[in-house]
């Protein structure tokens, strides 16, 4: 399968500087970024969730595919250039090949997620967090796009401050 790099060749680069925000969250989304230098931390509600290195990393896609706005935080921690692609979901329509790859990164990600699950639940994690959570975790990741969603409350008692 073709890298997105490779696929994400002829869009504008954009550069940040360290410290600078790529992405805010709450704000509207629609736009996917692929890294091609640098790093970049990713923080959801007050907490850094991810640190991302590797060229090729795709970011903001989250938004991009549910349609809703930004669900993180993403800041360079030093100099770092990115592809960007603006009006993510009209790209995407038009080009199937990029959007064949940007399923299979989300899928990617969600199999990862799974398997993480999986070795937790082996590890006794589901009795330490709560059975309650831990059922809900998976069933949320088994939910299929036409299925009733379940609202991230609903998983972790809505948000900050609750």
């Amino acid at each position: 399968m073709t890298s997105l790099l490779d696929l994400t060749a002829a869009q504008p680069t954009r550069s940040l500087a360290p410290e600078e925000i790529l992405i805010v969250q709450g704000e509207g989304g629609g736009d996917l970024f692929v890294l091609l230098s640098g790093e970049l931390s990713v923080t959801r509600d007050g907490v850094e969730i991810a640190t991302l290195s590797q060229p090729g990393t795709l970011v903001g896609e989250m938004s991009v595919l549910l349609g809703t706005r930004n669900t993180a935080t993403v800041r360079a921690r030093r100099e770092s250039k990115l592809k960007a692609i603006r009006d993510a979901a009209k790209v995407l329509e038009s080009e199937p090949k990029l959007a064949m790859r940007v399923g299979a990164v989300v899928a990617g990600r969600l199999d990862a997620t799974s398997a993480l699950l999986v070795e937790l639940s082996r590890q006794g994690a589901d009795k330490a967090v709560g059975p309650g959570l831990f059922s809900r975790i998976v069933t949320a990741l088994a939910l299929s796009a036409g299925e009733a969603s379940v609202e991230r409350r609903d998983l972790f008692g809505g948000g900050p401050g609750n």
